[in-house]
């Protein structure tokens, strides 16, 4: 009996951990120091605590082991709080919390967002930290790995996306 209980507990441990496949998320601050000393794209998934396609977008879309992989390997990943709390430091400027209502937003997510609070929105940053485009909404694995590569083979530079999308091969 001892032997079944031992073997069902590292079965579901390495199920568990075989489901853990997920992106290595940086802070804000992280992403742009590391960016400094090798530089690669920047996705920024600006989301908040309350936003449940938020949460759907962490349990479908990020967690999907091509998806997770992809951007480890060609992004600097950021978790970025549109209610962040603590102050955040770029380009020298100084961003904080701006109190409104009964909640409030934190200004560098909605700098990057253009003033449109719309959760979840991904971001993409050239390496030269530029805004590449910001696409609002709950984005599906399939839709999330065309935006990828577009981005990251820096497609965008030679082709639409209507062309891109109509010869895009799917890795998932």
């Amino acid at each position: 009996m001892k032997k079944i209980v031992i073997l069902f507990t590292l079965v579901c441990f390495s199920i568990n951990l075989s489901a853990q496949e997920n992106v290595k998320w940086l802070s804000f601050e992280k992403a742009i120091e590391l960016n400094k000393e090798t530089p690669k794209p920047i996705l920024i998934d600006v989301y908040t605590d309350w936003c449940g396609y938020c949460k759907k977008m962490d349990l479908n879309t990020y967690s999907n082991k091509t998806i997770s992989e992809y951007i480890n390997d060609n992004f600097y990943a950021v978790k970025l709080d549109g209610e962040e709390k603590n102050d955040i430091v770029f380009n020298e400027y100084t961003f904080k919390f701006q109190k409104e209502g009964r909640r409030g937003y934190h200004q560098l997510p909605a700098a990057l967002m253009n003033g449109k609070l719309s959760y979840p929105t991904t971001i993409f940053l050239s390496k030269n930290e530029k805004i590449l485009d910001r696409i609002p909404g709950y984005l599906d694995k399939k839709i999330m790995e065309k935006v990828l590569v577009y981005f990251s083979k820096e497609v965008y530079k030679t082709k639409n996306w209507e062309d891109f999308d109509k010869n895009f091969k799917s890795n998932l």
